[in-house]
């Protein structure tokens, strides 16, 4: 049995496996099975209420997790998948309330990535074809982003409640999706991601409202502290940088740095120094290795020049909040 067909069934039994997207890797079980659901709130430590995104096979999965679709999330779904962008719908009515945190809306999407779709294709011929998983780490710390990370993370096997890890190699994305909700006659972005408000509003032929509040509609990662390396992070604006950083050796602190230009000074203090990338898709493919790889260097602060990106704004800013011991 190749590993594929092995977690096809071991989500089939009730079991844990991680797997690799486009984005990040995600911690699946079987989105009709309860107590496997139940699972991944435990391994996570994720509150109970915080709604999971369902991964699918195709769009044509659509309507066995969602009721009421519009012909234009239709179009934005086949447009738009494989790929980054999940998908707020109303609710199926069989769906589990623990799998949507209670409410009356579900998240879906279809990966990008050859091995999470050959996982869902698999599981489809075997179980229910829906994969519900958030990302594969403790809630609120850095996403993951290879294999790796979900073993340093959640282990794998005996007690660890994974059971499998899927290998796909580094997440070619890197940060989570854009959340884009369509359950109303309203297009509203609820999460930005590498996939742009703009992008989708070129489709629709008219421009998505970006959310102010989602107080309304729980989405995954809409938690302030979110993304969070356990040194405390901060954030700088524009030029800052050098101001920060002297603050910081004057208290004798020792500083990790991500910036897009390499250390002015050599310093004893300065434990770790990484050149941001120059173009969005690069930095948000290294964001989360970066971030651990500074989370790691034994430094007392981290801090980092905010991008110019919206999504990776985003993160960082609930990385800083959430970040600490």
């Amino acid at each position: 049995m190749n590993d594929v067909a092995k977690a096809a069934a071991l989500l089939r039994a009730g079991e844990l496996v991680a797997f690799p997207t486009e984005t990040v890797y995600g911690l699946g079980a079987d989105a009709r099975n309860p107590a496997a659901v139940a699972k991944i709130f435990a391994v996570k430590g994720r509150p109970a209420d915080h709604p999971l995104i369902v991964h699918i096979p195709d769009a044509s999965h659509l309507d066995r997790w969602a009721r009421d679709i519009s012909a234009a999330a239709r179009a934005v779904a086949a447009k738009f998948w494989p790929g980054p962008l999940t998908l707020i719908l109303k609710r199926h009515p069989d769906v589990p309330d623990c799998v949507t945190g209670g409410q009356d809306t579900i998240g879906l999407r279809v990966p990008n990535h050859p091995v999470a779709l050959a996982l869902l294709k698999a599981f489809a011929e075997l179980g229910s074809g829906g994969i519900a998983a958030p990302s594969a780490n403790k809630f609120g710390r850095i996403s993951p982003t290879t294999a790796q990370h979900v073993r340093d993370d959640l282990g794998e096997g005996g007690e660890s409640g994974v059971a499998l890890v899927l290998d796909g190699g580094p997440c070619q994305v890197g940060i989570e999706s854009t959340i884009l909700d369509m359950s109303d006659e309203r297009t509203t972005v609820l999460r930005p991601g590498m996939l742009s408000g703009f992008d989708i509003g070129l489709f629709l032929g008219r421009m998505p409202a970006e959310a102010v509040n989602t107080s309304s509609v729980k989405t995954p990662g809409s938690h302030l502290a979110h993304y969070a390396p356990r040194t405390p992070l901060l954030l700088v604006p524009d030029d800052t940088v050098a101001i920060a950083l002297r603050t910081s050796i004057g208290k004798r602190e020792r500083v990790a740095v991500l910036a897009p230009f390499p250390a002015p000074i050599e310093h004893p203090l300065i434990v770790a120094w990484h050149v941001a990338p120059a173009d969005a898709d690069t930095y948000a493919r290294e964001l989360y290795a970066t971030l651990r790889a500074l989370d790691a260097a034994g430094a007392d602060l981290i801090i980092v020049q905010r991008p110019p990106w919206p999504a990776a704004i985003d993160r960082l800013m609930r990385a800083s909040a959430g970040s600490g011991p």
